[in-house]
């Protein structure tokens, strides 16, 4: 059986922490800060960890069992 090829967008957006747990950035932080108040943009920087019922499928993505 041949091996699974990883999605590469899946790998840009979602990273694997050394305890194994994948993180992702999130949404609403790229653009038209002019509207959003400093507080949300601060709140939604950084990473979080991926919802649990996302991992398997990401996962799948990313090759990985």
């Amino acid at each position: 059986m041949p091996k699974m090829k990883t999605s590469k967008t899946a790998a840009k957006r979602f990273k694997k922490t050394g305890s194994g747990k994948l993180r992702r950035q999130q949404a609403n932080r790229q653009h038209l800060f002019e509207k959003k108040p400093s507080t949300r943009t601060r709140r939604l920087d950084g990473t979080v960890d991926v919802h649990k019922g996302d991992e398997k499928k990401i996962k799948r993505l990313l090759a990985e069992r």
